[in-house]
């Protein structure tokens, strides 16, 4: 099990990205636009700069839904490696046998 510090941190990252979503999609528009001044580029630029960080969604972590660990992380099903095992010897994963000798 992840350190519930480490797994808040991310969700409160999470709830950044979702509440500044919008504002960035904008300024990076405004900033990434040829047809607009350099100045007004640039502007934006500096506003996008003055955003929190961790609003950035490169700053999320994949995390276990299970146990929140952060690797042997696998996207189409959630959850770390050490899960699915668990889950499959469980026989609750549809169409996973799980061999073991």
């Amino acid at each position: 099990m992840a350190k519930k510090s480490a797994i808040e941190k991310n969700n409160r990252r999470r709830r950044l990205v979702a509440r500044d979503a919008e504002k960035r999609a904008e300024l990076k528009a405004i900033a990434k636009d040829e047809s607009r001044e350099l100045e007004e580029r640039f502007a934006a630029r500096l506003k996008l700069a003055e955003l929190p960080r961790n609003g950035s969604k490169v700053r999320i972590r994949n995390r276990c839904d299970m146990t929140g660990r952060p690797r042997a992380y696998y996207r189409k099903l959630g959850v770390s490696r050490i899960a699915i095992r668990d889950l499959g010897s469980k026989g609750l994963i549809p169409g996973l046998l799980k061999s073991s000798w």
